[in-house]
């Protein structure tokens, strides 16, 4: 009995010591708002993100440690053979590659051409209601006639589209109706990753719940609203760690690891916090391992040059600053009798607000004043564009009086919806509120979760409100489909601004060889949306994102999203 006890005793340590291990190489990362879905074929937040590209891969990803962003294979063997016209893609797929394990499997399942074309096929069939169909609507052949005619999954299955075959189990032919540079961009987003049949089947088309992937993370176990734990995927792929880089990589020491197998933690657990200062108190006692600084804690974190300070340097705690391709705006639904057909009333409340102020209040001043629909970064983005608006209290009333309402007398209540519960997003609401009552606008500001939001958002349901964009590729098509009749919602334009002559510009665009110069069109695009003013301009981010040294390889980025695959924790 001393003897059987001595060997639980030994047991129970070995695992206890085990599990520990485990904590200590997992990386945990925060959150800022529940988890909308964990289909790839839905998910266009940046929260959901964060976990699903841990998960899903495509057939391209970004290299990690180059800027510019620059595309390369990733479940691809390499870059697509492209004919002479620019209309056929021949794509070959690495071998070998399987799936996380599922029932729905016989065994080991390899991904293959097909699944890749179910993907596409999922995002073109309407009761999947992905937002995604912009990025192919009008590009495929067939592909329309698809998403028009097939209302069934017996039908989704059975219905072949002209333009996308598996030409063997490891090549992928993609056949265009026009041009379309930018299908590298979209083949190596999340929304393309690739979907068995099988779970197609077995989840009815669902898979919000249960994400199945080849990626370097395996779902594990999601606690709504609470916590998402992935573990490492121990059959990965032959992918390695990064053995190129910028100049910042190479100052930074980071290509220690270079061509080492990948991933190098044991897993990943997401933490919903949606709180500035939970989260904040987490990452202090080291519950979280990074942090993006909010305007409440620069203070705090930072000395008068902008520096981290000594007190957070001697908790071996490190400081990334990075641009970013994130920008922010306040938006109108245009298809609203109010806000969306009275163009002089938008003009009075672009006038109203003052975005310096907003600015200053909110970033703490690390917000650059946006100047422009195109965020810089990309290429054409004009330096000395200017917005035909401006803080001036007298030009609000004047355009006020024109809209019919003088001094706001007889206009109704203005719905201000904001993105969440969070506190920073209900002080700004009170601050937009606060600005447009100096000239007799009231606002009535709505709460939502941000999943409500979103929900709104897609389904038409807001009338004035903070827009956001994180771009999904560096390129101007990216931004203008945001403004396109086509991608009304469920698609990403959410104000429902319809413009032939941006429809036209935009199809111009997409058809612009990579590499083009794209200024003019984009010059046209803006001059027609200012007139318009569906959007009032706001600023553009820039990321102060805080980490404990123990994360290494760690390198921000708000287009690469896949990167947890690349830390290594000490």
């Amino acid at each position: 009995m001393r003897y059987l006890l001595a060997v639980i005793l030994v047991l129970f340590i070995s695992c206890e010591n085990r599990d520990e291990k485990l904590r200590e190489n997992t990386l945990n990362v925060a959150l800022s708002a529940k988890v909308p879905t964990l289909d790839s074929a839905h998910s266009y937040d940046t929260v959901s993100a964060e976990v699903v590209y841990q998960i899903y891969e495509p057939l391209y990803e970004y290299e990690y440690l180059l800027r510019p962003y620059t595309l390369k294979p990733l479940t691809a063997k390499e870059m697509p053979q492209v004919s002479d016209n620019g209309l056929t893609y021949t794509i070959k797929l690495k071998e070998n590659i399987y799936y996380h394990h599922h029932k729905a499997f016989n065994g080991q399942r390899e991904l293959v051409a097909q699944d890749f074309i179910n993907q596409i096929k999922r995002i073109a069939f309407a009761p999947t209601k992905s937002p995604a169909w912009w990025l192919f609507a009008d590009k495929i052949e067939g592909l329309n006639s698809f998403r028009q005619n097939v209302e069934t999954l017996k039908g989704f299955k059975s219905t072949k589209v002209q333009g996308l075959k598996a030409l063997d189990k490891y090549t992928l032919e993609i056949k265009l109706s026009e041009k379309y540079p930018q299908l590298l961009y979209a083949l190596a987003m999340s929304f393309t990753a690739p979907a068995p049949m099988e779970l197609i089947e077995f989840y009815q088309n669902d898979l919000s719940q249960w994400p199945i992937g080849t990626g370097a993370f395996v779902f594990k176990k999601w606690q709504k609203n609470l916590t998402i734990e992935l573990s490492a995927n121990k059959n990965y792929h032959s992918n390695t760690y990064p053995k190129v880089g910028d100049r910042y990589a190479y100052e930074n020491k980071l290509l220690k690891d270079a061509g080492k197998s990948i991933p190098f933690i044991d897993g990943i657990k997401f933490h919903v916090i949606r709180e500035a200062q939970p989260r904040m108190q987490n990452f202090l006692k080291g519950n979280i391992d990074f942090v993006g600084l909010t305007k409440d804690y620069f203070p705090m974190a930072l000395n008068y040059q902008g520096k981290l300070n000594e007190k957070f340097k001697k908790k071996d705690i490190g400081l990334q600053i990075t641009p970013t391709l994130t920008y922010w705006w306040l938006a109108f639904n245009m298809t609203d009798p109010l806000v969306g057909k009275n163009l002089n009333l938008r003009k009075a409340i672009a006038h109203a607000i003052n975005n310096e102020k907003l600015i200053s209040l909110f970033t703490n001043n690390i917000g650059l004043r946006a100047n422009s629909i195109f965020p810089p970064g990309i290429p054409g983005y004009n330096p000395s564009s200017e917005l035909p608006y401006n803080y001036n209290i007298e030009k609000a009333k004047s355009f006020l009086k024109q809209a019919g309402y003088p001094n706001g007398k007889g206009l109704p209540k203005i719905s201000y919806d904001i993105r969440g519960a969070s506190s920073i997003s209900r002080q700004m609401g009170e601050f937009v509120k606060g600005e447009l009552k100096k000239i007799g606008i009231e606002i009535e500001i709505i709460t939502n979760t941000f999943p409500g939001f979103l929900n709104k958002a897609q389904t038409g349901q807001l009338q004035f409100w903070q827009g956001g964009w994180t771009m999904d590729y560096p390129d101007a098509e990216n931004i203008v489909q945001l403004l396109t009749s086509q991608n009304h919602s469920p698609g990403p334009n959410s104000s429902y601004y319809s413009n032939p002559k941006v429809d036209k510009l935009y199809k111009e665009l997409t058809q612009l060889k990579l590499g083009s110069d794209p200024s003019m069109i984009m010059e046209k695009v803006e001059s027609e949306v200012n007139k318009d003013l569906p959007w009032i301009m706001q600023y553009y981010a820039r990321n102060y994102v805080l980490y404990h040294q123990r994360v290494k390889n760690f390198r921000q980025s708000d287009v690469i999203f896949n990167v947890y695959k690349y830390f290594r924790l000490d």
